[in-house]
């Protein structure tokens, strides 16, 4: 007989879940700025950017960091938590009835918790130049993107991210030892396509824990820029649950 996890285990699940989410994936980001610093920047991200080494290359090289955190953390988290490791992802499950309401903050703040931990690891590990020069790996915009479009995107990126957890996760008639590498891969594929317009989030927890080592360390102020990494993957988490719901006609 299989028992549910106490919430303090599933809180603590998520916390180390999104711990290694950010830790591996915003420090891959970081690393990939202090590894190019010093050459001629195409982009203005940071005072520094990502691409001098090569463009698209260096967003291969994120996203599959990403990519892998977020496959491992479910295959080791998943049977505890379900592994949201995403406030838009539990209020999304929420909000189609999927998660129980009771659980909702407790969660968040493990998840927020979680990724600030990381990334002020991060920074006690590589120094305090991972946050004035690395960003900590925070997201932000590129040039040339408004904040709408920012939105957009985050929007678009976090609704296909929850079709994906919708399909092989949450439906009970999916064979769920695929669910890891599935949204592992949307995860790596969504950050590749769009890192270099919106930093590719998906997560306001992912940009929380940056923003915060930036603010503790000395690295750049983004503050005004987190709404986009909160408005827009919430509302695509939300449209995908509820989409998905009704097309693939879930029970609630």
């Amino acid at each position: 007989m299989v028992t549910e996890s106490p919430l303090v285990k599933k809180c603590l699940a998520e916390f180390l879940g999104t711990f290694m989410l950010v830790y591996i994936g915003a420090g891959s980001a970081a690393i990939t700025i202090l590894l190019a610093k010093g050459e001629t920047w195409k982009s203005v991200f940071l005072s520094t950017g990502i691409g001098a080494l090569g463009g698209l290359a260096d967003w291969l090289a994120i996203g599959t960091a990403f990519a892998i955190a977020v496959t491992a953390a479910i295959y080791i988290f998943g049977r505890i938590s379900g592994c949201h490791i995403n406030p838009a992802v539990t209020i999304a499950l929420w909000a189609v009835k999927r998660f129980p309401r009771k659980h909702v903050l407790p969660y968040i703040i493990s998840q927020l918790a979680g990724a600030a931990f990381a990334s002020v690891s991060f920074v006690a590990v590589v120094g305090t130049r991972a946050a004035i020069d690395g960003g900590s790996g925070a997201t932000a915009l590129f040039p040339g993107i408004s904040y709408l479009q920012g939105i957009f995107n985050e929007a678009l990126i976090t609704f296909f991210l929850t079709l994906a957890i919708m399909a092989v996760a949450v439906d009970e008639r999916a064979p769920k030892h695929i669910a890891g590498v599935i949204i592992g891969l949307v995860v790596g594929g969504g950050i590749i396509t769009t890192g270099n317009i919106s930093g590719a989030s998906f997560n306001p927890a992912r940009t929380f824990g940056p923003y915060v080592a930036n603010t503790l360390f000395g690295g750049p102020n983004l503050w005004v820029q987190f709404p986009i990494y909160v408005i827009g993957p919430i509302i695509g988490a939300i449209i995908a649950a509820f989409l998905y719901t009704n097309i693939a006609e879930l029970k609630t």
